[in-house]
C-alpha cells in the first residue's frame, strides 16, 4: 500500500507530515517507557523483519497481490508506540534507497501505513484481550483479529485521504468499495503471518511480548498466614542465552526471507496499484526523487542475474534497516535511563 509521489497532492501531503512528525514525536516519548534492556534489541529485529516479510508479496485474487503491513505485528510485540517508530523507520529505508512509496507522500504512507495500523489494530487486540480467558491462546487469536481489521481500516484511511487531496477526479464510492474490497483478502493473509509471528514468540518467550504481559499470574508466598508476592528472581543464564537466541534466530530468518524466499513473491501488482490502474488514480503519478538509487526497485544496480540482484538488495535491506532500527531505539532506551532519578522515578 506504498502510496507513490503525485496520488495525493502538495497541501494534503504537507498536512500529513505534520501529522506524522507529531505521531513520531509523541511515539518517541512513548516508547522510551516501552523498551528496556530486554526488548530495545527486539525492536530493530522488529523493524528488520518487517522489511523482509513486506518483500513477500502473496497472492490473493486475480491479478492482485498482498504483502505483510506490519502495524498489528510490531504493536503486539514491542508496545504501540514502539511499533509506530517501527514501521516509520522500515518505510523511511524503502523510500530512500529503494523508491518504494514517494518521499513526498512519506507523510501519507507513514499516516497511513504506520499510525493507523497500529493505533487500530492494538485498539482491537487490548479490547478482545480484555473479553477473552487470560492466556497464550487467547494472544494469537486476538492478534489474527487485530491484524485482520488493521488492513481494511489502512484502506479506509487512505480512502479519505484521497478524499481530501487527491489529484485525479474519480468517484469515491469507486475508490472506497475497490480498496476496501482487495484489502480485506490481504488482511487475511496480514493476518495470518501476525498470528503465526506472534505465537511462535510467546511460546519460547512470552516475557519479550509486550502483549502479553499481565497474562501470567504473579507467585504468592504463604508466610505468617497471609499471601504475599515472592520476590523476583534474577533471570538465569538460561533465559539471558535464549534472549540472543531468539534475536539471531529472527535475523537470518529475515535474511533468508528477504534474500532467498523474495524471489518466488508474486509478481501481480498489490492491492493499491491494481485499484489506482484500474480506477486512473495512478495517471498523474510523478518520477521517483530516488529512481536513479543503486538499490531502486529492490535490485542492485549493474548486477544482471535477478535472483542475485533481488537478493544482495534484500539481504543489504535487513542490514541497514536492524541497524537504524537497532541505533534509534538504543539511543531512546538510553533517554529513559538518563529521565531516570537516582531514587528509580521518572523526572
Amino acid at each position: 500500500m506504498h502510496v507513490p509521489d503525485g496520488f495525493i497532492d502538495a497541501p494534503t501531503s504537507a498536512v500529513t507530515g505534520v501529522v506524522a512528525a507529531g505521531a513520531i514525536a509523541v511515539s518517541l516519548r512513548g516508547a522510551r517507557r516501552e523498551l528496556d534492556e530486554r526488548t530495545a534489541p527486539l525492536a530493530g529485529l522488529v523493524a528488520a523483519f518487517i522489511f523482509a516479510v513486506q518483500m513477500l508479496n502473496f497472492p490473493v485474487a486475480a491479478g492482485t497481490s498482498g504483502h505483510l503491513l506490519g502495524g498489528a505485528l510490531a504493536a503486539i510485540l514491542v508496545g504501540p508506540y514502539t511499533g509506530v517508530l517501527c514501521v516509520s523507520v522500515v518505510l523511511l529505508m524503502q523510500g530512500i534507497l529503494f523508491a518504494d512509496g514517494g518521499l513526498t507522500a512519506l507523510g501519507v504512507n507513514i499516516t497511513d501505513m504506520a499510525i493507523v495500523t497500529t493505533v487500530v489494530s492494538y485498539a482491537v487486540f487490548r479490547g478482545l484481550l480484555a473479553v477473552l480467558p487470560r492466556g497464550r491462546r487467547s494472544v494469537t487469536v486476538a492478534s489474527f483479529v487485530a491484524a485482520l481489521v488493521s488492513v481494511p481500516a489502512a484502506a479506509v484511511a487512505f480512502t479519505l485521504i484521497y478524499a481530501v487531496g487527491g489529484t485525479t477526479d474519480v468517484a469515491l464510492g469507486k475508490v472506497a468499495t475497490a480498496m476496501i474490497g482487495v484489502h480485506v483478502l490481504i488482511g487475511i493473509g496480514e493476518a495470518a503471518i501476525t498470528a503465526l509471528t506472534v505465537g511462535a514468540v510467546v511460546a519460547v518467550r512470552p516475557d519479550l511480548v509486550h502483549g502479553a504481559r499481565g497474562l501470567r499470574q504473579e507467585l504468592k508466598l504463604r508466610v505468617h498466614g497471609e499471601l504475599v508476592d515472592a520476590p523476583a528472581a534474577a533471570a538465569p543464564a538460561a533465559a539471558r542465552t535464549s534472549r540472543r537466541t531468539l534475536w539471531i534466530t529472527g535475523l537470518v530468518t529475515s535474511l533468508v526471507l528477504a534474500g532467498f524466499v523474495s524471489f518466488y513473491a508474486s509478481a501481480n501488482p498489490d492491492g493499491l496499484e491494481k485499484v489506482a490502474h484500474d480506477h486512473g488514480i495512478d495517471r498523474k503519478t510523478e518520477d521517483h526523487a530516488s529512481a536513479d538509487s543503486p538499490l531502486a526497485d529492490y535490485g542492485v544496480k549493474d548486477v544482471s542475474d535477478a535472483r542475485l540482484s533481488g537478493g544482495l538488495a534484500g539481504v543489504i535491506g535487513v542490514g541497514v534497516t536492524v541497524v537504524a532500527g537497532s541505533a534509534i531505539f538504543w539511543a531512546v532506551r538510553r533517554r529513559r535511563t538518563q529521565d531516570v532519578s537516582p531514587t528509580g522515578t521518572e523526572i
